[in-house]
């Protein structure tokens, strides 16, 4: 009997307990903290360069008022990174593919950009629902649409982490039974099978990091 393909991505439990709280304080414990040595060892340094870089790529576009948000964006991508790289292993489990943790993660972010911006810069910001020199007929529409797309923000978010995630564990285990079912009746088509599946596994890999990105620069923007 063959079964459902979506059933990877069901919450695993052991003794009656939700396994997810593991899988969610896990990617922590395996970060390496730094120590007080004048000379760390080479998986501390080649982590904080890594932090530096993504926190100055991030920091880019963003003026000196919101460099304070720095070390949340950069905790909330360490999160999203490890969360998203752990779950292609085999027998684990990827929160990420829950939309109900990518919109838990996403709505409180966006809630807070838009709050702080109405408050900062209240002009600026209801700017931006109705662009500079539109004519007066399509202003009511314009405004309409503007206040749509901006509440559709964290729900995009949420979805883009997750439908991304999702294919991409699908395509993974659709390729993986095929190459199995194969291995016995025509070996060289399972052969070619396992080569693409070790193709989209490295692609998955690109996705997993890119996707974690893309969450916190959308977040920062």
């Amino acid at each position: 009997m063959m079964t459902n393909l979506f059933d990877q991505f069901m919450s695993p439990t052991y003794l009656g307990m939700p396994l997810i709280v593991l899988a969610l304080g896990l990617p922590w414990i395996l970060w390496p903290s730094p120590s007080s040595r004048w000379l760390n060892n080479r998986l501390v340094t080649l982590q904080s360069w890594f932090l530096n870089r993504f926190t100055q790529q991030l920091l880019l576009p963003i003026n000196t008022g919101g460099h304070k948000w720095a070390l949340i964006l950069a905790s909330l991508m360490t999160f999203l990174l490890s969360m998203n790289l752990l779950g292609l292993l085999p027998y684990t489990f990827t929160p990420t593919t829950q939309l109900s943790l990518n919109m838990g993660l996403a709505v409180p972010f966006w809630l807070a950009t838009v709050i702080i911006g109405m408050r900062n810069q209240p002009t600026a910001a209801l700017g931006h629902l109705l662009p500079e020199g539109t004519p007066t007929p399509l202003i009511p529409i314009l405004i309409v649409i503007e206040t749509i797309s901006l509440f559709i923000r964290p729900l995009a978010l949420g979805v883009r982490l997750t439908a991304n995630l999702t294919a991409g564990h699908l395509l993974i285990q659709l390729i993986a039974t095929a190459a199995f079912t194969l291995m016995t009746s025509m070996t060289t088509v399972a052969l070619l099978t396992t080569s693409i599946l070790f193709l989209l596994t490295l692609l998955e890999i690109a996705v997993a990091m890119i996707q974690a990105y893309v969450f916190v620069l959308l977040l920062s923007l």
